[in-house]
């Protein structure tokens, strides 16, 4: 059975506001993201990522009050990531109306984080965000980052999405920071390597520009694209993007 594409709205929000940068830096107000929700939703997205960009980054938890208020706006799968350390986080989250949670820093500094999350509330909760580089200090020539880009760590991406998947994630969400906010396309690299091994989705992230930039994230080996700011500034709509890939021949919800 051949599942249909998701087209993914990302609001990475910091302080309340959805914001948008290039390589997750000079990051700019884009907007209010109970509005940027609701609008997305009735677009005809498939779902919806809430990032809060900068809980790690100031060493505190998620904006849950601007979660809930988010949740309320759309009947769509919501991923809210950010400041996920413990279960007890993800039980907060779920309060508040995420059906799924993203974890980075938190689990790369304790990888058992992973499978707590996982054994707890099952694997279809548990979305691993990978912000990755280009690197020639690792084999694949990918290195994980935290931090929004600005730490790079000791990690091969695919040696770590591996281990994750082993652990319990449910899903990959695989950013290229290298791409990000550059309107140059994903990196097809990247996903195709990602796809290679893969047991879970792979949501591609970070690039897109134009409605001809999504059709080959997908013939490379995603199962979900996610864009932020070709959105947010209206060059873009969730439904030009469905129309571009339905019209290469991929399968979309309408």
């Amino acid at each position: 059975m051949t599942l249909a594409v998701r087209v993914i709205p990302c609001l990475d929000v910091a302080d309340g506001r959805v914001v948008k940068g290039v390589n997750f830096q000079n990051l700019r107000d884009a907007g209010d993201p109970v509005e940027l929700a609701r609008s997305y939703y009735e677009q005809g997205a498939d779902e919806l990522t809430f990032l809060d960009v900068t809980a790690t980054v100031d060493n505190r938890s998620t904006t849950y009050e601007v979660v809930r208020a988010t949740a309320e706006q759309v009947f769509i799968p919501l991923t809210v990531g950010g400041g996920v350390r413990g279960v007890e986080d993800v039980s907060r989250l779920q309060a508040n109306g995420a059906d799924k949670v993203g974890v980075n820093s938190a689990a790369i500094a304790r990888p058992a984080l992973i499978a707590e999350i996982a054994d707890r509330f099952g694997s279809q909760v548990l979305v691993l965000s990978l912000d990755v580089k280009r690197s020639e200090r690792t084999e694949s020539g990918f290195v994980v980052t935290t931090h929004g880009g600005r730490t790079e760590t000791e990690l091969d991406a695919l040696d770590w999405a591996r281990r994750a998947i082993e652990l319990g994630v449910g899903e990959l969400l695989v950013n290229s920071i290298d791409a990000d906010g550059m309107k140059q396309g994903f990196d097809l690299e990247l996903i195709a390597l990602m796809h290679e091994f893969a047991t879970v989705p792979v949501i591609a992230s970070g690039g897109a520009g134009r409605v001809e930039d999504f059709p080959p994230a997908i013939a490379a080996g995603a199962d979900a694209v996610l864009a932020a700011s070709v959105f947010h500034n209206g060059a873009l709509t969730i439904g030009d993007v469905k129309r571009e890939l339905a019209r290469e021949g991929m399968m979309v919800r309408t």
